[in-house]
C-alpha cells in the first residue's frame, strides 16, 4: 500500500515554489483583500459609508477652522 501511495505524490523536486518576492507580493495582496472584506462586513453600500465618513471629516475640519477664527459668531435679536 505504501508503494502505491508514494507514486501518486509529487516528489520534493517536482513541487515548484515561487521565489521570495512573488510569495511576499501574494501575501500582501491576500492581506489587503482580507482587510477590505473585514471593513465591508455587514455594510450593504460601502460607497455610502465612505461618503458619510468624508462628510464627517469635512465637518470636523470646518469646526476646527471656525474655532481658530474665534468661534462661530451668532447674533441674537429679540423682536
Amino acid at each position: 500500500m505504501g508503494i502505491f501511495m508514494s507514486c501518486c505524490k509529487p516528489s520534493a523536486s517536482d513541487v515548484i515554489t515561487p521565489d521570495a518576492e512573488t510569495r511576499r507580493r501574494q501575501q500582501v495582496e491576500a492581506a489587503e483583500k482580507r482587510r477590505a472584506e473585514e471593513a465591508a462586513r455587514g455594510v450593504k453600500d460601502p460607497e455610502r459609508v465612505k461618503r458619510m465618513q468624508q462628510r464627517a471629516e469635512e465637518m470636523e475640519r470646518r469646526e476646527q477652522e471656525l474655532q481658530k477664527e474665534g468661534g462661530a459668531t451668532l447674533k441674537w435679536t429679540a423682536d
